[in-house]
């Protein structure tokens, strides 16, 4: 079995900085009511190998330090670390092997995300903040058991239609979303329960106006290539 001083320096020193990474995004989660009790995990793909950072399963979050986070390889096999991993260890690995620019995956379970989950219903593309973040509507994935990577595949099947989203909502289940790091992927997660309570409430008043792909485009455009400091 491989171990974490099988790897060099280099990659022992990465494992150290991302463990503090992720163990400080699960208090985001926290803060912005994204998961109750020991839901949702946050993981991040190391640069320097093939390998991963992910949350404990079942551990609450006022317990989680940088040493509780588990190292897995991208098979969801046990590197380093006393706990067991994430029950999404799976699903998580599969998304890193099948979409190599991805650093960060999230899984929540929050409250509005997941109402439109449970309905198996996108969230339309109708706030200008939408065509921003998600490139159009946020899509809505399979049902798909949890414990093995079939969520992960659903999560890479349904991207592949919505290239421009980080986010999908699994059916009956919640939101898992993607980034080029750990954060960038919390950044989305909580973006993805913003839009979806919007869009709740909008649907409360009235018949939603969605905004045309012409004007998303550039809408998405410019958010990615303008907005912001570069």
């Amino acid at each position: 079995m491989t171990t974490l001083a099988d790897y060099g320096p280099q990659v022992r020193a990465e494992v150290k900085q991302v463990r503090q990474i992720v163990a400080a995004l699960h208090d985001q989660l926290i803060k912005w009511n994204l998961v109750v009790w020991t839901a949702g995990n946050v993981s991040q793909r190391l640069r320097t190998a093939d390998l991963m950072v992910i949350k404990p399963s079942g551990l609450r979050y006022e317990y989680l330090t940088p040493s509780s986070m588990v190292v897995c390889d991208l098979d969801g096999n046990v590197v380093d670390g006393s706990e067991a991993p994430s029950s999404d260890t799976a699903s998580h690995a599969y998304i890193y092997r099948h979409m190599p620019d991805v650093y960060g995956v999230v899984h929540t379970h929050s409250t509005y995300a997941t109402a439109w989950a449970a309905t198996g219903q996108n969230i339309p593309c109708g706030l200008t903040m939408m065509g921003d973040e998600f490139g159009g509507p946020v899509p809505v994935g399979p049902f798909r058991l949890i414990g093995s990577e079939a969520i992960g595949e659903g999560v890479v099947e349904t991207l592949k239609q919505y290239p421009k989203s980080p986010a999908v909502l699994m059916q009956n289940h919640g939101p898992f979303t993607i980034g080029k790091d750990a954060e960038s992927a919390v950044k989305a997660a909580a973006m993805t329960e913003e839009v979806a309570r919007t869009m709740w409430a909008a649907k409360q008043l009235g018949e939603i106006i969605e905004i045309g792909q012409d004007d998303i485009d550039k809408l998405n455009d410019r958010y990615q290539n303008v907005y912001g400091q570069h």
